[in-house]
C-alpha cells in the first residue's frame, strides 16, 4: 500500500488500515480528512478509544470499523478467583504448578513483545513517551513493567517456547491443557467454539466442549494494584 500511495496509484479510493497507520498515512499526505457531515456519520455511537486511532492531530482520518483488545482468559476449574495482578498471576500459577498452571502470552520480538510491554509500562501507571511524542518517559514504571517480564520469564510456570510464542501459539499452549492463564485477544474464544463445531467425533467433540465451559474470563492484570489495566 505504502509503494503505491507513494507512487500517486489513481486506483486506490478506499484503505483498510490498522490502527498505527493513520498518523502515518496523514502525515504523508496518503489520506484525506474527512468531511464535517461524513465525519458526523461516522463518530455517531462509536468508542472513544477506538475513535482516538482514527484521528491525527484532532482531524478524523478514518472510520472505525472493527476493534480488539487484550484479555485475560483462566481454566475456572483451576482458578476459582482471577488474579487482578501480574504477582498475583504468577503467585497462583506456581501455586498450580508447571504441569497445568503455565501462563501463555506473546514474548516473541515482534509486534507481540511491544504490546506486551507497553501494556505493563501502562498498567505500572506510565507512558512509553511524552504526550508530545517528543521525549522517552519510561522511568520507574518501565522498570516494574521489565521485573514483571523477568519473573515470568524465569518461573516454572512460564512456557518452555516463551521467547517464541506469537497469539496463536500462546493459543494452542492454553488449548493443550498444560495452562490455566492466557492473555490474548478475543479471537482464543472462537478458536474453542470452532473446536467443539468441527470436531471429528463424539468423543473429540466431548473434550472439547468441556475444556470450552471451563473457560473464564477477566480483565487484563495490571502492574500496579492501585492502577487500571
Amino acid at each position: 500500500i505504502v509503494r503505491r500511495l507513494a507512487a500517486k496509484d489513481s486506483s486506490v479510493d478506499i484503505v483498510g488500515m490498522d490502527v498505527n497507520w493513520t498518523a502515518e498515512f496523514a502525515e504523508a499526505g496518503w489520506i484525506d480528512e474527512w468531511s464535517a457531515e461524513n465525519a458526523k456519520k461516522v463518530t455517531e455511537g462509536d468508542l472513544p478509544g477506538p475513535l482516538e486511532t482514527a484521528k491525527y492531530k484532532d482531524k478524523l482520518y478514518a472510520a472505525p470499523f472493527t476493534s480488539n483488545t487484550q484479555i485475560l482468559f483462566y481454566r475456572k476449574d483451576r482458578v476459582p478467583t482471577p488474579p487482578k495482578t501480574w504477582d498475583e498471576m504468577i503467585d497462583q500459577a506456581e501455586k498450580i504448578g508447571p504441569d497445568e498452571g503455565k501462563i501463555q502470552v506473546q514474548g516473541a520480538r515482534y509486534e507481540g513483545l511491544t504490546v506486551w510491554f507497553n501494556s505493563l509500562v501502562a498498567s505500572a501507571g506510565g507512558e512509553i513517551l511524552t504526550n508530545n511524542g517528543e521525549d522517552i518517559a519510561l522511568g520507574p514504571p518501565a522498570v516494574k513493567a521489565a521485573a514483571v517480564i523477568q519473573r515470568l520469564a524465569n518461573s516454572p510456570v512460564a512456557d518452555p517456547a516463551l521467547e517464541n510464542n506469537k497469539e496463536d501459539q500462546a493459543r494452542l499452549g492454553f488449548e493443550s491443557g498444560s495452562s490455566s492463564f492466557e492473555v490474548n485477544y478475543t479471537f482464543a474464544w472462537a478458536s474453542a467454539n470452532d473446536a467443539v463445531n468441527k470436531a471429528p467425533d463424539a468423543a473429540a467433540k466431548k473434550k472439547a466442549e468441556e475444556f470450552r465451559s471451563n473457560i473464564g474470563f477477566a480483565r487484563w492484570p495490571t502492574v500496579d494494584p492501585n492502577e487500571p489495566s
